[in-house]
């Protein structure tokens, strides 16, 4: 089985055309179209597995740099998923150490902050003056 990349599809397609242009090359196990999460849209690119390795590679000799509607594919062999880092959003940082007695103190932490923030920076514990 191998899976491949199809890249530069029209907007336009569908699951059901990748499967009916892959068919002419084995059985198709899958054809999948990657969207956008928030508007459904195709992100122009998907992936297709089919079931005889040899004829993949009949495939990409044919349909590579071919003509879809209005748009040139490319089509290779789907490199496997990098892991990315879990969690998401902006990066941020620490927010530094607790408290301490009068508020004052805390580990430090990453952001800074203003003239008047009272959240890390300076010594921990209470204030000691």
């Amino acid at each position: 089985m191998t899976k491949l990349y199809i890249g530069n599809l029209p907007y336009s397609t569908t699951e059901d055309d990748l499967k009916t242009l892959f068919a002419d090359y084995g059985t198709v196990l899958s054809a999948t179209l990657i969207t956008d999460r928030d508007s459904g849209r195709s992100k122009g690119f998907g992936f297709v597995e089919l079931e005889d390795d040899a004829k993949a590679l009949e495939s990409i000799t044919a349909l590579d740099k071919s003509a879809m509607g209005d748009r040139t594919i490319f089509v290779s062999v789907a490199r496997p998923r990098e892991e990315r880092p879990q969690g998401g959003g902006f990066g941020g940082g620490s927010r530094g150490g607790g408290g301490g007695f009068d508020r004052r103190g805390g580990g430090g932490g990453s952001r800074g902050g203003g003239r008047d923030d009272r959240r890390g920076g300076g010594d921990g514990g209470w204030n000691r003056n």
